[in-house]
């Protein structure tokens, strides 16, 4: 944990996790404080990076039917200039919604997200493949969402 984080941040941070839309006033009388020192740390945090975006997480299931898909790319060696193509094309790809690097056999993990298997196996060979360095594609389509969360495990500190 970063030295600069006191209890009092870390309980603001893990109420922002929670619900980013409750206000100062709620989260302040969750974790203990006043409305006005509860807003100045608010700020602070987001100056200071610890709260990267304040976003709203929507139900995919109200889109209609989808899956997400897990494709392992196997790369040829990159050029710093190609390596950037790469990454811009994945970056401008809206289906591809996480995306690694990787140690081990496959060189990049792509979290993909599909309406279904046959819509998949065209965007394999209409974009995929087609990747700057992309060699080989190995994808693991899952069947269920057991968990998904963005809420890190913040340490709890005394007091």
């Amino acid at each position: 944990m970063p030295a600069e984080l006191d209890r009092l941040d870390m309980k603001i941070l893990d109420r922002l996790q929670i619900d980013a839309s409750e206000s100062s006033s709620e989260i302040a009388d969750r974790v203990g404080l006043s409305q006005s020192p509860c807003w100045r740390r608010m700020q602070r945090l987001k100056e200071e990076g610890y709260v990267r975006h304040t976003v709203a997480v929507l139900d995919r299931e109200k889109f209609g039917e989808s899956m997400f898909i897990f494709a392992q790319l196997k790369m040829s060696r990159l050029s710093d200039q190609e390596r950037d193509r790469f990454v811009h094309a994945v970056e401008a790809t809206p289906e591809i919604l996480e995306a690694y690097t990787l140690f081990g056999e496959m060189d990049v993990m792509l979290k993909v997200l599909a309406p279904n298997i046959a819509w998949y196996q065209n965007f394999t060979f209409r974009t995929l493949l087609r990747l700057p360095g992309v060699e080989d594609v190995r994808s693991t389509a899952t069947l269920s969402e057991l968990k998904c969360t963005h809420r890190l495990p913040l340490p709890s500190l005394p007091g």
